[in-house]
């Protein structure tokens, strides 16, 4: 069997991917975090994997990027 997957390797893939999407749309940081109302920083620490964001942020996430929630969840 392979290595589990713990909680941090999600957010850190999570972040990962949300981070070349953002990029391919060549959206910044602070673009992003302008579109969902956040603080950049935030935005920032969910692409290194330092937060956790709820369901309702995934959805707010996917929608300012114009993609589907399940484009951002690559695992």
């Amino acid at each position: 069997m392979g290595k589990p997957i713990t909680h941090q390797h999600i957010l850190r893939n999570f972040g990962e991917r949300l981070q070349k999407v953002r990029k391919s749309q060549g959206i910044s940081q602070e673009q992003l975090a302008a579109l969902l109302s956040m603080h950049r920083t935030y935005v920032g620490m969910v692409e290194r994997g330092e937060r956790n964001p709820t369901i309702r942020t995934l959805y707010k996430i996917a929608k300012a990027l114009k993609v589907k929630s399940s484009d951002l969840l690559p695992f």
